[in-house]
Parts: structure tokens; C-alpha cells; sequence
């Protein structure tokens, strides 16, 4: 083994253990050597302080220190790039240009980042300049140092919300936000090209609209950004999935015969809800569905257990134990607070007191004009035709019951036309126990807008009940053809099938681990499902040219939040490089050596 070989620290301990013996020797000899031949002291110091320096020479001749070096740097032009003016010290570095770039004069075009980077293996930092890094290239980052020119923030949609699967006759929300569009109004079109809805966008772009799915299927919403003019700056598709799913097993118990009981069981016949009913009268005698009784394993039977305020009171102390255990493990409990509520059943659910007194209110508008609303809620059917005066007469007034949301960890679950909260919910282990205050919904029907009580009462129900099976894996928010989609969570026997039927394996990466992802790479626009054996997760794959602005923020995002982590794992701009020429150190070991072997040798005058 050669001394450029030993590890630097026991050179260096080598080294050191040798300038020891050396001032030992120095040392020794000169205290046994007699007055003449000793020498003067001058020379004994200077002998003394050769030894270290040789040693300290020796060592770097050996091992030369590490040059500092830059990091080369690659220009990477990007979609847009002429938009943004490249920075003075950058000029003179070389460039290259991916596809999505236009040719400029002075940078090389190259399929990907990968090809770029095999081709100047002693690159560290990428600059993009542009839009920023296309899904294709990400991977290829590795540990390189990223830094980023973005182009500005497109002008139109730069965020919008994924609509998850719902079911017929469910409402849904699409939010978002809109950049560079002043005094914007976002409007949501069905796929007839009716509007729905429309409002306008705040300070910070954001915008919320609501829509209504009805027959099951796919369809193709619009989203609309308008200008203050009234003409169009940005539009975009909105996919929307509906789908039958199971309906939730209800169980409703009710201390007395009432309307809203009456038109609540009406309207989950209708919609397919088995619910289950029981009205007591007191004395025993009680109307409805065959009475159960109430314990843990009738209470596993159901998903929802709707109780008024009578109900609540009759519950016994074994009754309430049961009803606690089953919302711990996921039963959904809605409490109609219609009356006061017992204190045992308050500290049970957490819920807050009842008032006595009953107060007017009116619900919020389902759209923001007449038009928007006739069109939300369509023709109806020969059966059940809707009723046409019903929109020009607005909503009929309301009463609710008096009491406070909690300001705890409670969610609102139905809004007045002010903002305050009419019902709420919170989570209890697994489950979720809901407030309801309003005591005469039943009112919306009489008045010609079932379709309104119909949301109010679905969206409760889908809220509370308990959860079902979840999704079979995690599909993107936004796909786009030609571009990677990420998908987790994925089963071995996963498979995707394109909208003219052909069938893709999807085979996992390993290095996901857990977390079970792979890559797909769709080639058409359109409804795709993702299948594991029977059961099916439907997602849309956007065309290249469908909402152009969402998909450059998109980019611009990504590549920044890139940029930012490797900015904070690069804490240092210069590398260690490799190591420096070794003849300078080994010459000037070689003078300090001689001069110490002349002063050893050198015979000195009598001291």
C-alpha cells in the first residue's frame, strides 16, 4: 500500500508521530553533546521549526489540497423562454432548448433533459428560463442544483378545482382562482351550454360555483372567466362523473307524526334510500316499519340514525352507550333539534342546547338569476313536471329552533341566505354527529321547489353517513394527453382502459414503495378508467389544447417548488473539485529539506 492510499487522517497522524521523534531526537542530542559541538540556540530553533514545515509540505505533496470549483451551469430554455430576459451572468453559458421551446439562435435543441444531461456530465446547476419543466423531464433532475427564470402568471384560469364522482341529482362545487383578469366574472355553463351559475371572482381571483349533476354518466361542463366588457378571456372543461352509488342505509326514529318526517321519508323513497321508520304515540303504540331495538348490533345494520328531539329524550342510559360505541366506529347520527335536547344525550354527542323560540330565515338562491335557476332545475318528467311559477316566486320563509354554533372543531352544513350556520357537524371517532335546526323544510315542496329540499337533505345524508369503500387508487387531478400522469395506490392487476376501449397494464415502480405509484402516458383526450378486477375509477384526460393557462401554471408551479427544495438542500454554490497539481508542494518540500539537511550537517561555530 503506497502512502496516497492511507486514509488523510492517519497520513496526518503519521506525519505528526514522525515531527515528534524528530524534536525528541533534536532535543536529546543536544542536551548530551558537549559545549563545543552543541551549537547555537538560533540554529536548534530553526532545526526545530524544518521539521513541521517538511512534514505539513510532505503531506500536501501527497495528498494536493482540492481545487474550489463552480459548478457548471446549463441555460435549459423552456416553453416561452423569450418572454423573460435572461440574466447578464448567464449569457455566456451554453443552452439548450426542449421542445416546448421555440428555436433560438446559440442553444441546442434536444429531445429531453435526460439527453442534455448525459451529454455534459459535469453540469450541477440547471437555470430553466420559461414556463418551467414538463412531468417528462422530472425525474431526470437527479441532485442538480435547479434555479428559475419563470415567464409571468398566465392571464385566465390558473387553478380549478377536480369534481369528484357524484350521484344523480347531487350538487356539486367547482372552485378555483383567475389571475390577470380585472374585475372578473366566472360563469359555469351545463352540457347543453345553459348557464347555472355565476359570480364574480374576489381581490385574490378565487372564485365558487355550484352545479347540479343529473343523469348518470359522464358530461362536459364549461367554465367561463369574463371580462367586465362581457366578453370571454378563458375558458375551460369541467368533467364531471355521475354515478349511481349504494345509498346509505337510514334508520329514522321520530317522537311524533309530523309533515317534515312525512316529506323526509317521501323523498328517500323516491331517490331509492331504504330508511327505515318508526313513530312512536306513546304507551307503547308506535306507526311506521317494524320496531327495532336499539343496540349495538342493530345500530351495525345502518349507516344513519336520524333522531328528533323526543326520540333523543326517550333514549335509556344502556340505549345511549350502545349509540356512543357505534359512532366511534363509524355510524352517522343527525339530531333534529326541533325540541330541547336532554342533557345525557348533549354530553353523549357533544352537541350544544336548544332554544325555546323559533326565528325566520330564508335559504340562499340556487343561482344567481332567474335564468341560471330554470335551468338548474331542468323540465322534469311528464310525471313530475316543475313547477314554472315557482322560480318568480323565490323561496318561502323558513323557521329554525334558537342555538349557537359550537366554535369547537364544528363544520357548517347548512347556511342561511346571511351566512349563519342552520345545521353542523362534527367528527366523533370514526362517525360524525350533525345538528339540525330547521323544522319546516317540508315547506319547499308545498311551494314548488322539491328539487331544493331534495339538496338539502341529500347533501346532509352523503355527509354523515357512514363511510363506504375506499377509493380503489389515486388518480391525477389533471391529466392531459401526451403528458405523464401519476397514479398511486394501485393494485397489481391494475389496468386502464382509453375511451376506444383499448386496454393498458399499469406496472408499478418499486422505487414508490408504499406508496404504490406508476406513470401513464395517455395518447387521447377523454374519459379514462382505471380498473382492478370489478370495480372502476373514472378520470379525464384533458386535450393538449384544453385550458392552456391551467396547464402553464401548473408547470410554473411544479418547477418552482423544484427550484425551492433543491435551493434548500444546495446551501453552498462552490463544490469541492478535484485535487490540485502535486509539483509545486513536492518542490517546495524538496528546499525544505535541503536546508535542513545543510543546517544538520552544517558544522557550527563554537557557542
Amino acid at each position: 500500500m503506497t502512502l496516497t492510499a492511507l486514509p488523510p487522517w492517519l497520513l496526518a497522524g503519521l506525519l505528526t508521530l514522525g515531527v515528534l521523534l524528530a524534536w525528541a531526537r533534536l532535543i536529546a542530542r543536544r542536551h548530551g553533546a558537549s559545549t563545543g559541538v552543541r551549537g547555537s540556540r538560533s540554529r536548534f530553533l530553526l532545526l526545530c521549526a524544518l521539521q513541521p514545515i517538511c512534514a505539513l509540505l510532505l503531506y500536501f505533496t501527497l495528498l494536493p489540497p482540492r481545487q474550489a470549483s463552480s459548478p457548471g451551469t446549463l441555460v435549459v430554455m423552456t416553453a416561452n423562454a423569450g418572454q423573460v430576459a435572461l440574466p447578464a451572468a448567464l449569457q455566456g453559458q451554453p443552452r439548450v432548448s426542449l421542445p416546448e421551446a421555440t428555436a433560438t439562435a446559440g442553444s441546442e435543441r434536444l429531445p429531453d433533459l435526460g439527453t442534455a444531461l448525459r451529454r455534459r456530465p459535469d453540469v450541477r446547476t440547471l437555470h430553466f428560463v420559461g414556463d418551467g419543466l414538463h412531468a417528462r423531464d422530472l425525474d431526470a433532475l437527479g441532485d442538480q442544483r435547479v434555479t428559475f427564470s419563470p415567464t409571468a402568471m398566465p392571464r385566465g384560469f390558473v387553478e380549478l378545482s377536480r369534481v369528484r364522482v357524484v350521484a344523480p341529482g347531487d350538487t356539486f362545487v367547482v372552485s378555483g382562482r383567475v389571475n390577470g383578469v380585472a374585475r372578473a366574472t366566472v360563469v359555469l355553463r351545463d352540457p347543453a351550454g345553459q348557464r347555472i351559475d355565476a359570480g364574480p371572482a374576489d381581490r385574490q381571483g378565487r372564485f365558487r360555483l355550484t352545479g347540479i349533476a343529473r343523469l348518470p354518466g359522464p358530461a362536459l361542463f364549461r367554465v367561463e372567466v369574463r371580462e367586465a366588457r362581457g366578453s370571454v378571456a378563458d375558458a375551460a372543461s369541467l368533467p364531471v362523473w355521475t354515478q349511481p352509488t349504494p345509498p346509505p342505509r337510514v334508520w329514522m326514529l321520530a317522537g311524533a307524526p309530523t309533515a317534515e318526517g312525512k316529506y323526509l321519508r317521501r323523498w328517500a323513497t323516491d331517490v331509492g334510500i331504504p330508511l327505515h321508520l318508526q313513530v312512536s304515540l306513546g304507551g307503547g303504540i308506535q306507526l311506521g316499519d317494524t320496531p327495532l331495538p336499539l343496540n349495538a348490533e342493530t345500530l351495525r345494520r345502518f349507516d344513519l340514525l336520524v333522531l328528533d328531539a323526543r326520540s333523543a329524550a326517550g333514549l335509556g342510559e344502556a340505549q345511549r352507550a350502545a349509540l356512543g360505541t357505534a359512532v366511534r366506529d363509524g355510524l352517522g347520527v343527525l339530531v333534529r333539534a326541533d325540541g330541547p335536547i336532554p342533557a345525557p344525550v348533549q354530553r353523549l354527542l357533544g352537541i350544544p342546547a336548544v332554544g325555546s323560540e323559533e326565528v325566520e330565515f330564508r335559504l340562499p338562491r340556487p343561482a344567481p338569476d332567474d335564468d341560471a335557476w330554470r335551468a338548474r332545475r331542468g323540465a322534469g318528467t311528464a310525471d313530475l313536471p316543475v313547477d314554472a311559477d315557482a322560480v318568480p316566486a323565490g323561496l318561502p320563509v323558513l323557521t329554525r329552533r334558537t342555538t349557537r354554533m359550537p366554535a369547537g372543531d364544528d363544520v357548517a352544513l347548512l347556511r342561511d341566505a346571511a351566512g349563519a350556520p342552520l345545521a353542523w357537524w362534527h367528527a366523533m371517532g370514526r362517525g360524525r354527529v350533525a345538528v339540525w335546526t330547521p323544522a319546516d323544510t317540508y315547506t319547499l315542496v308545498l311551494a314548488g321547489h322539491a328539487d331544493v329540499h331534495a339538496a338539502l337533505w341529500a347533501q346532509a345524508f352523503a355527509t354523515l353517513a357512514r363511510a363506504g369503500a375506499p377509493a380503489i387508487a389515486a388518480i391525477p387531478d389533471e391529466a392531459r394527453a401526451g403528458e405523464r400522469a401519476a397514479l398511486c395506490g394501485i393494485a397489481d392487476e391494475a389496468r386502464i382502459v382509453a375511451p376506444d376501449g383499448t386496454t393498458t397494464r399499469i406496472l408499478r415502480d418499486p422505487a414508490s414503495g408504499n406508496a404504490r405509484c406508476a406513470g401513464f402516458w395517455p395518447r387521447d383526450a377523454g374519459w379514462h378508467q382505471l380498473r382492478v378486477g370489478d370495480a372502476a375509477t373514472p378520470f379525464f384526460v384533458r386535450a393538449r389544447d384544453d385550458a392552456p393557462s391551467l396547464h402553464r401554471a401548473a408547470v410554473r408551479s411544479q418547477t418552482l417548488q423544484r427550484a425551492a427544495r433543491a435551493e434548500v438542500a444546495a446551501t453552498q454554490s462552490v463544490s469541492e473539485g478535484a485535487r490540485g497539481p502535486a509539483w509545486p508542494w513536492f518542490l517546495a518540500w524538496l528546499a525544505a529539506s535541503a536546508l535542513l539537511w545543510w543546517l544538520e550537517r552544517r558544522r557550527s561555530a563554537p557557542g
